[in-house]
């Protein structure tokens, strides 16, 4: 039984809406009808008036208000002439459409007029008679009412989902923005300095064959370094759980430095003040903006000095590097990714980023402010 039942649900929903109210009309129609014979009823008006009773269904999902109206006028008629029968089927039909698809407002409305209707169809001496009907359009209202109930709620999930695939797509979008600025932080920062080193490469050949080892031997570990990073950055992409590769942090940075001074500028580190443990992110933040600014000073600025300064406050970190340059990193070049980036990761941390010349009007200066959080 219950898979004839499960088999005639799963044939409904595979069906038009309106193929199937059209059935549900038919059947109801065939109830009325067969109603009418057993009162002996066969007028020919009676026949059109359960079709009148019956017909609107078809478009119950549509205007399920007008329909429930229609139907509950026919169904009182058709009391009136003593040809309902005991079970009203089209009224009750209409009675689970607006509890599942009305308003709160029309379905008062609707309830209000079922009970009028009720009251001038049925005598009084007969209303003790009705307690089968009157059970059947509780059950019929109950029913509709679950229904919303269902409908609502599967109608919260699909949301729900859809928010939840939303925030996924988003957090996806900011994993493969971060990893285009790790990639990007690495890549120019490591080949600026073999750039560097194997630009100068034949020159030192020349001029001092015995410094030419230390500057390939630069190369390679600048280029090892590099390699391993975009390793440990690219390995998020092919980790299954939700776990992250290390990240430098500001013990990192003298290595930087270290690196701007074999690439053959006059780079020095200052730090005051007590260091503090800080946040990942915002050491890695800092690390790169460090990186970034070193990379812009060999690649663009033309400069022969290069100070990266520390300064620890109570509640802040300063972070400046300044060069000799001649000003703005890559003049007649557009900004690219670094600065953009520089300004994403400070923004991030809730820090604040101001880029420009020098004091003195010479060089090029970048001043990050990092919230101690």
């Amino acid at each position: 039984m219950r898979e004839r039942r499960n088999r005639l649900i799963d044939w409904g929903r595979t069906r038009p809406p309106l193929v199937v109210d059209a059935l549900i009309a038919i059947v109801c129609y065939v109830f009325i009808v067969v109603n009418a014979f057993t009162h002996q009823r066969t007028e020919w008006w009676v026949f059109l008036l359960a079709g009148l009773n019956a017909t609107p269904l078809v478009w119950r999902r549509r205007y399920p208000f007008r329909v429930t109206a229609l139907v509950g006028v026919g169904t009182t008629w058709l009391a009136l002439e003593g040809t309902l029968g005991e079970i009203p089927t089209a009224q009750l039909v209409a009675t689970y459409t607006f509890a599942a698809l009305c308003p709160p407002v029309q379905r008062v409305i609707l309830m209000l007029g079922t009970l009028v209707g009720v009251i001038v169809s049925v005598p009084p001496e007969k209303l003790l008679e009705f307690g089968p009907s009157g059970i059947a359009f509780l059950v019929a209202y109950a029913m509709g009412v679950s229904a919303r109930a269902r409908r609502d709620r599967i109608a919260m999930l699909e949301e729900r989902a859809h928010r939840l695939a939303e925030e996924q797509d988003a957090s996806a979008a900011r994993e493969r923005e971060r990893i285009a600025r790790e990639v990007h932080d690495i890549l120019a920062h490591s080949m600026s300095l073999v750039v560097v080193q194997a630009e100068a490469g034949p020159v030192v050949v020349r001029t001092d064959p015995g410094k030419a080892e230390e500057v390939f031997d630069t190369i390679s570990a600048t280029a090892r370094e590099a390699l391993t990073q975009l390793r440990r950055t690219l390995g998020v992409l092919r980790a299954e759980g939700p776990v992250r590769a290390p990240l430098p942090d500001l013990d990192a940075v003298p290595p930087l430095v270290e690196g701007a001074r074999r690439a053959g500028l006059v780079a020095t580190l200052e730090e005051h003040g007590e260091r503090r443990p800080v946040p990942a992110d915002l050491g890695v933040t800092a690390y790169r903006i460090v990186q970034e600014s070193l990379t812009n000073t060999l690649r663009h600025a033309g400069a022969g000095q290069v100070r990266v300064r520390l300064d620890w406050a109570d509640a802040v970190l300063r972070l400046e590097v300044s060069d000799d340059g001649r000003g703005r990193p890559g003049a007649g070049r557009p900004d690219g990714h670094g600065l953009v980036g520089m300004r994403e990761r400070v923004s991030a941390v809730g820090g604040v980023l101001t880029t420009g010349p020098g004091p003195d009007g010479t060089g090029f200066r970048v001043a990050a402010t990092l919230p101690l959080r």
